[in-house]
């Protein structure tokens, strides 16, 4: 009788127990006290930062201009397509302001890089000063976005992919005969959702996988939709 008294005790702890654990992994995508977006905020979103390479039988990498273009073109019509459902203001910049605004992008890529390899990795690369929370900022080298556009919020997007060639896949099967693996090729994306006043990260996403294919139109927003699942909505 006592043995089954217990039983619903341990299932509601159980389930305590999961739900902390799942609040746990998504507050490692937010930064602190983040949790939405206002009503009639603007986001601004960047061009994205994409490049696509081949990969050789050698295991070495070679940027395929034409791919990136194809890529380019396909991620940013699915992002405007995305944005459409966000329930946000959303805005976009020139190509001359992109130009003036390389050097942010480049910045995101170096921070989005740490996060990844600092916050969402975590273990022994973790930063104690941290304290395992999403705190990290591009600081006053965004407030030029919000000066060209006056946008509240930036979206920026990283992605780096790459596809085996002919000769990498002959010797992919010819490897696989021996029992050696040899990868096809990696599709590693960041997303960063960044305050323009402050320059805070307030979420971030990564994609890492050996699957993918931007250089499509449908597998680009797949592509995507995956880099922005999750993606604070507006309340």
């Amino acid at each position: 009788m006592a043995e089954r008294s217990w039983r619903p005790v341990c299932a509601a702890l159980l389930l305590v127990v999961v739900g902390l654990g799942q609040l746990h992994a998504e507050s490692r995508h937010l930064a602190p006290g983040f949790s939405s977006l206002p009503k009639g905020a603007a986001i601004v979103v960047m061009p994205p930062d994409i490049e696509l390479f081949s990969l050789s039988a050698g295991g070495v990498t070679e940027p395929r201009a034409d791919w990136t273009t194809a890529a380019m073109t396909h991620v940013e019509a699915a992002l405007q397509a995305r944005a459409a459902e966000l329930g946000v203001q959303v805005r976009t910049v020139s190509e001359s302001q992109a130009d003036d605004l390389a050097e942010v992008n480049a910045l995101h890529a170096a921070v989005a890089r740490s996060i990844a390899i600092h916050h969402l990795w975590g273990g022994n690369n973790a930063l104690p000063t941290k304290e395992g929370k999403l705190d990290w900022s591009l600081g006053d080298a965004v407030l030029p976005i919000r000066e060209a556009t006056g946008g509240d919020y930036a979206l920026f997007i990283w992605i780096r992919d790459s596809y085996a060639s002919a000769e990498r896949k002959a010797a992919i099967v010819v490897f696989a005969l021996l029992g050696v693996g040899m990868s096809g090729g990696f599709q590693v994306g960041y997303a960063s959702l960044v305050d323009l006043r402050s320059g805070q990260v307030l979420w971030f996403n990564q994609l890492i996988r050996g699957t993918g294919d931007l250089r499509e139109a449908e597998p680009a927003k797949e592509a995507v939709s995956a880099l922005l699942k999750d993606f604070p909505t507006s309340q």
